[in-house]
């Protein structure tokens, strides 16, 4: 992909020319500024240039401080930040202020010219969403259900992004259907005739993770009786889906990051690189930069992943789709029990749009095939209305309301009521006794660990196990939840 104009912000000449040799091939103007004042005149004095390059020390400016003002003002084309090996602190505080990604020195030819590539794409691709033309509503899109503005957003997200090798990040509630859209991306994208493979973090034993990614060697560990491929091996061409990625273990993540940069990898117990070319997708239902508070996900592989950025929207936000899914999920699940398809009464049809659905469409799914279950084999008319409000139980007992099929020729006689008592389900969310918050159980361990150490916060992080920076960032997020 050849970029059209480029400026490279960097006050060392043999650099710039540097830079600028490595870009000659694909940008049709390149321009130097090798000072803040340059830069600066050459962004307002001009319309903004494809992307710029900065270098974050300049004599005469403070690149980051370059950046918030040029963000301030409204200047939206990718930055690609630069900086030293000691500062990846502060080339993660430019990405919070609006970098679109970051370069340490020392890097290549390819390893700029990538990043500037992807940098551009990503931008191509926000606008594409941003400016796209009011379409027709659609009722379906690869295995999703629903015609609501934001389902069609949704639709049109997966259609820009898919074609690109960018790595996606979805979040979500739960039940919002993460995995639907990872094969969504997938399917629509050039890599669709190449394996998705997917890989739960937080299904697989901590110990195995590693090898679950990235295969093992005969007699690597106990148990390890032949080769292994891992996930990484068989997703090549293709594309992996890393679902629940906040569940990783902290410690595999840098060798993930490294994955994600170099494309290269080894099996465990072997010395032989391998490389893949993949297309990365992750998925979490945690606040991605809440779990980066918490010391769960690094700063550096969350800004890897996050490229394309895609939230999905809760059921009690998609409207009229609520009777679209349930209709849908009548249709086949009464195809399923050998029952004709029952209609819902106006009473069920308003419970289902006014309760709010904190399970999401794995809720509403589940409930409708409860309702089908328990209806009669001729279908008729479902009155099973769930309670509104904040519950994510239905009412108790469920009455199902097996009133006569329209068209019969009986439509005189009452309609027969069966009251089936189903047992309330707990609530999930109430406190279960002897339990406490993980932060409060990790709170409590690593404050006796200081009290032992006298003090001593990095005696005790080595102690623990852990970095010191681990256990400062982990204070600071206890108090953020002991003030709410």
């Amino acid at each position: 992909m050849s970029i059209a104009r480029v400026l490279i912000v960097e006050d060392s000449p043999s650099l710039a020319r540097t830079y600028e040799t490595f870009l000659r091939k694909d940008a049709a103007e390149i321009t130097i500024a090798e000072t803040g004042a340059a830069a600066r005149d050459y962004i307002t004095g001009r319309e903004a240039p494809d992307v710029v390059l900065l270098d974050l020390s300049l004599p005469d400016a403070n690149g980051l401080e370059l950046l918030q003002e040029w963000r301030g003002a409204g200047v939206s084309c990718p930055i690609v930040v630069i900086t030293a090996n000691g500062s990846l602190t502060i080339a993660v505080d430019a990405m919070r202020e609006g970098a679109t990604d970051f370069l340490v020195k020392p890097f290549g030819a390819e390893r700029l010219l990538t990043t500037i590539q992807n940098a551009a794409e990503k931008t191509r691709l926000e606008r594409v969403v941003t400016t796209y033309e009011k379409v027709a509503k659609r009722a379906e899109f690869s295995g999703f259900v629903g015609k609501s503005l934001p389902m069609q957003a949704l639709y049109r997200m997966i259609e820009a992004a898919a074609p690109s090798d960018a790595s996606v990040l979805i979040s979500g509630e739960t039940g919002t259907g993460k995995e639907l859209t990872a094969q969504a991306v997938h399917r629509n994208s050039n890599r669709r005739k190449k394996a998705l493979v997917s890989m739960n973090c937080g299904a697989i034993p901590k110990d195995l993770i590693e090898s679950e990614l990235f295969g093992h060697v005969k007699g690597a560990f106990t148990g390890a009786t032949a080769d292994r491929a891992g996930a990484a091996e068989r997703a090549d061409g293709g594309t992996l889906f890393l679902d629940e990625l906040g569940e990783m273990p902290i410690e595999l993540q840098p060798k993930l990051l490294r994955f994600l940069q170099t494309g290269e990898y080894t099996r465990v117990g072997d010395s032989k690189t391998r490389h893949a070319s993949i297309r990365f997708v992750a998925a979490t239902n945690r606040d991605p930069l809440a779990a980066v508070r918490a010391g769960l996900l690094r700063e550096d592989l969350y800004f890897r992943l996050n490229v394309i950025p895609i939230e999905l929207p809760a059921l009690r936000e998609r409207g009229e789709d609520i009777l679209t899914l349930a209709e849908s999920f009548l249709e086949r699940f009464s195809k399923e029990e050998g029952k004709a398809a029952p209609a819902m009464s106006e009473a069920m049809r308003a419970s289902l749009i006014a309760h709010v659905w904190p399970g999401n469409v794995r809720e509403l799914e589940n409930y409708i095939r409860r309702c089908v279950i328990l209806s009669a084999p001729e279908g008729g008319v479902l009155d099973a209305p769930i309670e509104a409000g904040p519950a994510s139980v239905p009412a108790t007992p469920v009455e199902v309301d097996y009133a006569v099929p329209i068209g019969s020729a009986s439509v005189t006689q009452p309609a027969a009521t069966v009251a089936r008592t189903v047992p309330a389900v707990p609530d999930r969310d109430a406190p279960k006794p002897g339990l406490e918050p993980l932060w409060l159980t990790e709170k409590k361990a690593i404050e006796t660990a200081i009290a032992l150490c006298d003090g001593n916060i990095s005696l005790a992080a080595k102690q623990l196990g852990v970095a010191p920076s681990t256990i400062y960032r982990k204070r600071d997020s206890w108090a953020d939840k002991v003030s709410a």
